[in-house]
């Protein structure tokens, strides 16, 4: 996934910034695609984070 379309999936939904990053994940149907990034693609998953602003202190706690 393309991080255009990672964006048009974050931009879709309102009051992201109020959400935990799982509630983020889920709402966005980013859950799958993070989770898998997670264990073999570490910098799509920080685009993934970063795309659904979360900041970059809880990004480091996240993926290590």
């Amino acid at each position: 996934m393309t991080d255009e379309e990672i964006n048009i999936k974050v931009n879709q939904v309102n009051g992201i910034g109020g959400m935990t990053v799982n509630e983020r994940l889920f709402t966005t149907d980013l859950m799958d695609l993070f989770d898998k990034a997670k264990k073999t693609d570490k910098e799509l998953a920080k685009r993934i984070l970063l795309a659904l602003k979360v900041d970059n202190t809880s990004i480091d706690k996240i993926l290590n």
